[in-house]
């Protein structure tokens, strides 16, 4: 279990989303450089960084901040936003992220990710981003009329490295992973499931670690950790202690 602290970029700057609209952005840290050496030094093992502007744009547009990221932390990095084309994939390898995550282009082009996944093996990612059960693309600004499960399953046996499960309607909400439907999707398919959108607590962090979790590769924090509501410490403390055992 791997518990990915989140840095979406907006503007340069380091931003949390409600249910991912860009009118709701609350600002966390003008540097987001800054914040992820504050994450690598409080331990976490893997960075989850999302290029919002690029998510919409269709293509890479923060990539100064992320360059500095890459600079800054020796961490592995996984990143999402705008990465539409092998061109733009490779590049960002080349510079020294550990995984791309394709989002939008999995649903318009799925062969982006097979293809990808055969040239760069354990280095692609899928995000898959789910309002009512409907996969949402374009930065979530729209739904495509294909369940979660769905698009999930074009990917079984593509050599994908992890999916990324984000329940929309609980980003940044607090309100709790939604772990029935991670958990369900998780049962269904032998790509490791990556938990994301509203992990709020302590309670969250042990509800991933209980038997029925168990397929669950791990989770993505972000709110709850900068506004204090979940302890890095503890959390981190807790699911190495559940390795150990």
């Amino acid at each position: 279990m791997i518990l990915f602290p989140a840095i979406d970029i907006k503007d340069g700057v380091a931003v949390r989303l409600e249910q991912g609209d860009m009118a709701r952005a609350v600002v966390f840290h003008r540097d987001p450089a800054w914040q992820a050496h504050a994450f690598e030094t409080q331990g976490f093992e893997y960075l989850h960084v999302v290029d919002l502007d690029g998510a919409f744009a269709g293509k890479p547009v923060n990539q100064a901040a992320v360059d500095r990221i890459l600079e800054t932390v020796a961490c592995p990095v996984q990143l999402g936003g705008g990465i539409r084309d092998i061109t733009t994939i490779e590049a960002w390898l080349e510079k020294g992220v550990n995984r791309v995550i394709i989002g939008t282009a999995a649903v318009r082009n799925p062969e982006l990710v097979k293809e990808a996944a055969r040239r760069f093996p354990g280095r692609i990612a899928v995000g898959l981003d789910a309002r009512d059960g409907k996969v949402a693309v374009e930065g979530w600004a729209a739904t495509a009329e294909l369940s979660a499960r769905e698009l999930a399953l074009r990917f079984e046996n593509a050599g994908v490295a992890a999916i990324i499960y984000t329940d929309v309607s609980r980003d940044g909400m607090l309100k709790g992973l939604n772990l029935d439907a991670t958990i369900s999707l998780a049962n269904e398919i032998s790509i490791p499931v990556i938990a994301s959108g509203g992990l709020a607590s302590m309670e969250d962090v042990r509800a991933l670690l209980e038997p029925r979790a168990s397929r669950l590769a791990g989770a993505i924090a972000g709110r709850a950790l900068y506004d204090g509501r979940l302890d890095a410490a503890e959390a981190l403390r807790l699911i190495r202690s559940e390795r150990v055992s």
